[in-house]
């Protein structure tokens, strides 16, 4: 056997490349080293969900202090302060990056700030931020370095910002356009809005969130307006001018929106450029995803790929599952692949949304089936007015009674699909829906009460 520096080397320490290093090392005790060129933690801590959601948090203020009025408070008209938020949340993504960092060294691996770059199949050069450069080899390699927003090529381009510098912007812009229809979008717009800005969304299509259920969508879509953001749908961004007043945004149609920030969320794209990727060989798809098998491995058979790099399902949890499997597979001599059915997912959106299994265009397709649906003023806001829906939906397989997807937009609605997703994994049926006795008096208990198929 080869004499190398290392059992597994890891370029990428987002949420899956720490589970892969840290549990192959404290686990498995093996030699594992570990390269990042930006911050521990990847997107999901430093770039994406944990900061994003804590600014959901912050912009919700604006509807608590409103609906106070309702339950007999006397609130001063309250101030927001955008840079004591910013301030704020970094000094707890400063204090997570610690606790990954202590995670790593505890557990016996070695963390390198550097850019990592395969020279060949067993040789990772690592660049450091200050130029200098170090040669490793490992007997296996991972590639864990996630995705990147993904930005057309149109003329003014490089005005624009994306979900990363979003979250530092120094000062709060007064209008923000956010063009893009996925969920990064939909949730960007409603902190912004919460905030105080006021925000358009550009959406190429008629509604947000393709690929979602429809019912998912009219709602949101609808919940969004009724808040006030406004939402152009039809064309897309086709050039971006910097004025002196702010910047303007010229649609495909010629129309002309003005706005003091422009923000795209037009999609993530597979972190793949600069990594030897090409150079040693590992197959590569159309949108630079590493190709790999069911088990995360590549053509070439000591490196493999887990998480947002290879497009599969860009979610962390996901990421952290395909981790745990193929460190199975690797080390514990117990092939196993990741099982992509009935993942619950939430976006936090507001109203936020839940959502488990399929959809019902998806279930239809296959399935002779019968659909659910309520939609109802949830409890908080009868005495508060506020004129807020919650919709949730289940669809049901005539022939088996099982439930193929379950669906929420509303207060909750993330907490409420991860119990859900507990019940289609296991197979439950709409009768063991029935049977379970709904907690009183909660909206989730509308998902064991609904018992009229729509018509």
């Amino acid at each position: 056997m080869a004499d190398y520096d290392y059992d597994l080397f890891v370029i990428g320490a987002g949420s899956g490349g720490v589970r892969a290093a840290r549990m192959a090392a404290s686990q498995h005790g093996k030699r594992v080293g570990i390269a990042e060129n930006m911050r521990l933690g990847g997107t999901c801590v430093m770039r994406g969900c944990v900061p994003k959601k804590l600014m959901v948090y912050a912009s919700h203020f604006s509807h608590d202090f409103e609906d106070a009025a309702g339950y007999g408070w006397t609130v001063a008209p309250p101030a927001f302060h955008w840079p004591t938020l910013v301030k704020n949340k970094n000094t707890e993504l400063n204090r997570l990056e610690g606790v990954y960092e202590g995670l790593l060294s505890s557990a016996g691996v070695e963390t390198i700030n550097g850019r990592g770059r395969l020279l060949d199949a067993h040789t990772i050069e690592i660049e450091s931020r200050n130029g200098s450069t170090r040669r490793v080899t490992a007997e296996t390699i991972l590639i864990a370095t996630g995705g990147w927003p993904a930005l057309p090529d149109i003329p003014g381009i490089e005005h624009v910002i994306t979900s990363n510098e979003a979250l530092d912007l120094s000062t709060l812009p007064k209008r923000i356009i956010i063009v893009g229809g996925g969920y990064i979008a939909v949730e960007f717009a409603g902190i912004f809005n919460g905030v105080g800005a006021h925000v358009t969304e550009v959406i190429r299509g008629d509604k947000i969130l393709r690929g979602f259920d429809e019912d998912v969508r009219d709602t949101l879509q609808s919940e969004m307006q009724k808040a006030g953001i406004s939402i152009r749908a039809g064309s897309a961004g086709a050039k971006i001018e910097k004025t002196g007043a702010g910047y303007e945004l010229t649609l495909e149609n010629g129309d002309v929106l003005e706005a003091d920030a422009i923000m795209y969320a037009t999609g993530r794209s597979p972190n793949t450029r600069g990594i030897g990727l090409e150079d040693v060989g590992v197959a590569m798809g159309p949108n630079g995803q590493v190709i790999v098998d069911p088990y995360s491995k590549t053509n070439i058979d000591n490196i493999y790929a887990i998480g947002d790099v290879t497009d599969r399902m860009a979610l962390t949890p996901v990421a952290i599952a395909e981790a745990m499997a193929l460190l199975r597979t690797l080390y514990d001599g117990k092939p196993t692949a990741m099982d992509y059915a009935d993942i619950p997912t939430a976006v936090f959106s507001q109203p936020p949304i839940g959502t488990v299994g399929l959809t019902e265009h998806q279930a239809a397709a296959d399935h002779d089936i019968d659909v659910y649906i309520s939609r109802f003023r949830p409890m908080k806001y009868t005495l508060s007015g506020r004129d807020e829906k919650t919709m949730m939906k289940l669809i049901v397989d005539k022939k088996t009674d099982k439930v193929l997807g379950a669906h929420m937009v509303g207060v909750d609605a993330g907490e409420i699909a991860q119990g859900l997703g507990i019940a289609l994994k296991a197979g439950a049926t709409k009768a063991v829906f029935d049977a379970t006795v709904g907690i009183h008096p909660t909206a989730a208990e509308e998902f064991v009460t609904m018992r009229t198929p729509r018509a």
